[in-house]
C-alpha cells in the first residue's frame, strides 16, 4: 500500500515552484512600493482568538477549524485565516506604540477542513495585507489597489472587483433586526444550513450557494438602505478614489463576508475562469477587532489573495524547468576542465547544470533539451586538443567556437 498525501493537502512539485516564486516576487515588489513591512506569525494559535474574532456561529468556527487539546490542556487551532493572528501579534508586542499606523503583510499556509475541490484545499496559501490605525477611505483604497496591482502585474485578465458596505455596528444592528424578521417569514423555504444561519448569523444567508435560497434572498431587504450618513460618505469616497485610479468596480449589495469582524467596506476580486470558487482576492475593514483581542480600540483594514486559486489562473504561463547553461563535457578530463568555469558562472548567478553521468553527446543534448537549457557548452576530446569549446544557442541553433582564454567572458556576455 503506497503512502499518499493527506486528502486536501497538496505537494508543490519542482515544475510548479517557479510560478510560486513569480507570484511571491511580484507581491513583495508591490508591497515595497507601498512601504509595507513583513511579519511571520505562528501556524498555531489559541482557539479563543478565532472564536472571538471570526465569530462562534460562522461556518469556519463551527465546522472547518482544525482544533485539538494539547498536553497542557490548552485548546489550539491551526490558523484558518491570518488577520486574527496578526492582530494578536500587534497587540501582544505593542507595535502600534512605535507607529500610529502599521502597514503589514505576511505570506503562508492556512487550514480549513472543507470538502476539497478545484480551487479549495484544506491547506491553502494566502498573501495577507493589514493596515491598522486609520479609518480613512484612502486606506481602504490602498488595500484594494495593492491587490489589483499584483493581479495586473501577473498579467491576469477577466477580473472584476465587487464592493459593498456592511455598515457600522450602529446601522447594521437595525438592518440585522429587520433582516431577521424577513428570514423568520420565509424560514420553511430555506435550506437547513440557512435555517440555522438565520437564527445565529442572518447576513450569512446571502452567501448561500443553494439556488433556491438565492432566489428567495433576491427580495430580502438590503443593508445599503440602512447605511448611516457616515457609512454612505465613506463608501462614496472609496468609490471616487477607485474611479480616479481607473480600477473598475461593481457595487454588489449582496456581498457579505464569512467572518464576523468585517464592518463597512468589503470587497472581492473574482475571475470567470475559476468556476464555483471564483474569488481570487477579498478583504475589508475590521474596526473593533484589535479591541476584541485585548488591544487598543483602533481601526484596521486588510485583504487576502488566495495563492492556490491564483496559480490555477496562471497555469497557462507555467513553463518547464529552465537553466541558463548546460555543459556537455565528454570524459573525465573535460569534466575537470570546466569545473573552475562553472564555479565562476554560478557565483555570477547563472543556472548551470552538467550531467552526473558520463554519457555521449547525443544523450547529453537530449538532457539539455529536457532541462530547458538556453545554451549548451560542448567540450569533447577534439575541443580539448584545440583548447576551445562550442557554445550552442538552443533557441535559434546558432553556435560559436570559443577559445579557453575567452570562454568565461564570452559566456558572461552571451548568457549572462
Amino acid at each position: 500500500m503506497s503512502i499518499r498525501a493527506v486528502r486536501g493537502f497538496k505537494d508543490v512539485l519542482p515544475d510548479e515552484i517557479e510560478l510560486w516564486h513569480r507570484v511571491e516576487s511580484i507581491a513583495r515588489s508591490v508591497f515595497k512600493s507601498f512601504a509595507l513591512e513583513e511579519m511571520r506569525i505562528p501556524l498555531l494559535e489559541k482557539t479563543e482568538i478565532f472564536t472571538r474574532s471570526i465569530g462562534e456561529f460562522t461556518d469556519i468556527v463551527e465546522k472547518e477549524m482544525y482544533t485539538f487539546t494539547d498536553r497542557s490542556g490548552d485548546s489550539l487551532t491551526l490558523r484558518p485565516e491570518a488577520t486574527a493572528g496578526l492582530v494578536r501579534a500587534v497587540s501582544e508586542h505593542k507595535l502600534l506604540a512605535r507607529s500610529s499606523i502599521l502597514k503589514l503583510f505576511t505570506i503562508g499556509p492556512m487550514f480549513r477542513h472543507e470538502r476539497p475541490q478545484k480551487g479549495r484545499l484544506r491547506q491553502f496559501h494566502q498573501i495577507n495585507v493589514e493596515v491598522m490605525g486609520t479609518k480613512t477611505p484612502p486606506s481602504d483604497v490602498e488595500v484594494i489597489w495593492m491587490a489589483w496591482e499584483i493581479l495586473e502585474r501577473l498579467g491576469l485578465r477577466g477580473l472584476s472587483l465587487e464592493i459593498n458596505s456592511l455598515g457600522c455596528p450602529a446601522c447594521r444592528a437595525i438592518y440585522r433586526n429587520d433582516l431577521k424578521k424577513y428570514l423568520d417569514g420565509i424560514f420553511q423555504d430555506l435550506c437547513r444550513d440557512c435555517q440555522r444561519r438565520s437564527k445565529l448569523n442572518p447576513l450569512r444567508v446571502f452567501d448561500c450557494k443553494n439556488e433556491a435560497c438565492r432566489k428567495i434572498m433576491a427580495n430580502a431587504p438590503l443593508n445599503r438602505e440602512y447605511l448611516c450618513t457616515e457609512c454612505v460618505n465613506h463608501l462614496e469616497k472609496v468609490l471616487s478614489f477607485l474611479k480616479t485610479l481607473k480600477i473598475p468596480f461593481v457595487i454588489n449589495p449582496y456581498l457579505v463576508r464569512g467572518l464576523d469582524y468585517y464592518v463597512m467596506t468589503t470587497f472581492e476580486m473574482v475571475s470567470s475562469d475559476l468556476g464555483a470558487q471564483s474569488t481570487v482576492a477579498a478583504g475589508g475593514r475590521y474596526d473593533g477587532l484589535l479591541k476584541a483581542l485585548g488591544g487598543p480600540d483602533l481601526p484596521g483594514v486588510g485583504m487576502a489573495i488566495g495563492i492556490d486559486r491564483l496559480l490555477l489562473l496562471l497555469e497557462k504561463y507555467k513553463e518547464g524547468p529552465s537553466i541558463d547553461l548546460f555543459i556537455a563535457a565528454l570524459g573525465t578530463k573535460a569534466r575537470e576542465e570546466v569545473l573552475p568555469w562553472m564555479k565562476h558562472w554560478r557565483r555570477q548567478g547563472l543556472t548551470v547544470q552538467m550531467s552526473y553521468e558520463d554519457r555521449g553527446l547525443k544523450a547529453q543534448m537530449k538532457q539539455a533539451g529536457r532541462a530547458g537549457a538556453s545554451y549548451v557548452l560542448i567540450l569533447g576530446e577534439e575541443e580539448l586538443h584545440k583548447k576551445q569549446v562550442v557554445l550552442r544557442n538552443m533557441i535559434n541553433h546558432d553556435q560559436h567556437e570559443i577559445t579557453f582564454d575567452d570562454v568565461i567572458s564570452a559566456v558572461d556576455s552571451l548568457v549572462g
